[in-house]
């Protein structure tokens, strides 16, 4: 469209409700910098414009409905116009707003460049990730490998995947109160929800808890000297819910638990930055396992493959699977442990064809990896 990009405004998430900014996280100059070749990026909003408080509450000002995976000819004839009538416009919500195999190759790649180069987080960031990562490998000696394990299982990703999980019946009746005040319109009167969670087990739709997981990491052969990095905000449950997977892994710790209270306090005004900081951990580990998808686990998994750390592994639990295994009762542990490992020799991170499977983020082999 040859427009010229404002600084991007970071969307206020519903459940984690942080206020982080674009330039409280990324190096701004370097964004700019690095871009100024294919995109003219400005810091704010133009002085000349009077609407600033409209931008991203008018609808007159606001380019919604665009559809998910648009092709590129769809912003010439249905944004472009908006943009030139209007001069300044938001566009939102911008998530997957853009196709993959229906716009032009060099547009994948300037996607590649903005996300393993112009994005690039601040200084104190890397820092501090980097000195994570060296404690996790000199925990027990010098050079140690580790895991890092994104574990999603705060609240808000059990309330709004709208999953089965085991617990008391006063946990249950908590977690429904909670549903059905965060997403009235999804909760109803709750009836219908018992057989929809079920369903979404069985899909492999539903974030696996630390006890499964545990579970899945001995099957592969993991034990209990193994150390590792848990990537996560507030587990659901607490100290309780986290005990299997501690009892079986005794050597797991997090951010909070490497640092001090005095190097975390500057982090922890931004819930975004505790993130990246997680990002970073995972992105150097030795082997990067999910529990759930999400953006921040396709982001890692991508960011490996790209960088060529997908000779590391990255592993992706084959949760439909898992379902259907730890459901069964009669499932011997030898035939258990054979299925785990057979499923999961082909998801461990290697590159696989980009198109239609994957998108872009979680693998990024056939854009990106030749050249960005």
């Amino acid at each position: 469209m040859e427009a010229t990009l404002i600084l991007p405004v970071l969307k206020q998430d519903q459940i984690w409700k942080d206020q982080t900014k674009f330039e409280d996280i990324f190096d701004v100059d370097h964004f700019i910098n690095y871009l100024k070749d294919d995109v003219r990026i400005v810091r704010d909003i133009p002085d000349w414009f009077t609407e600033k408080d409209e931008l991203f509450t008018s609808i007159k000002r606001t380019v919604k409905n665009i559809p998910k995976y648009a092709s590129a000819q769809f912003y010439i004839d249905n944004v472009l116009p908006r943009i030139k009538e209007k001069t300044i416009m938001s566009i939102k919500p911008f998530v997957d707003r853009l196709g993959y195999d229906n716009v032009p190759m060099e547009i994948n790649r300037l996607r590649c460049r903005v996300n393993y180069h112009a994005l690039k987080f601040l200084p104190h960031i890397e820092e501090m990730a980097d000195k994570l990562a060296t404690q996790m490998r000199n925990r027990t000696s010098s050079g140690n490998p580790y895991m890092a394990l994104h574990l999603r299982y705060e609240k808000g990703m059990v309330g709004l995947s709208f999953c089965d999980f085991a617990g008391t019946r006063e946990e249950k009746v908590m977690m429904a109160a909670y549903r059905q005040k965060e997403w009235p319109r999804r909760f109803k009167n709750g009836s219908h929800l018992w057989p929809l969670a079920l369903q979404k087990r069985k899909e492999g739709r539903c974030p696996l808890e630390p006890g499964e997981i545990a579970v899945i990491l001995r099957a592969l052969g993991y034990t209990r000297e193994t150390q590792i990095y848990v990537a996560s905000g507030q587990v659901y449950g607490g100290k309780n819910r986290m005990a299997p997977l501690r009892n079986m892994f005794p050597n797991l710790v997090t951010k909070e638990e490497l640092a001090s209270t005095a190097e975390m306090e500057h982090f922890r005004k931004h819930v975004t930055s505790l993130a990246a900081l997680d990002f970073l951990v995972c992105l150097k580990s030795d082997v990067f396992v999910m529990t759930h998808g999400g953006n921040f686990a396709k982001l890692i998994m991508g960011a490996r493959r790209y960088s060529g750390r997908h000779r590391l592994k990255s592993i992706k639990p084959d949760k439909g699977l898992m379902s259907k295994s730890l459901g069964d009762p009669y499932l011997a542990w030898a035939s258990f442990t054979e299925d785990v490992v057979i499923s999961h020799q082909a998801r461990a991170g290697l590159p696989e064809p980009t198109f239609p499977g994957y998108d872009l983020w979680e693998n990024p082999l056939t854009p990106c990896m030749c050249r960005a």
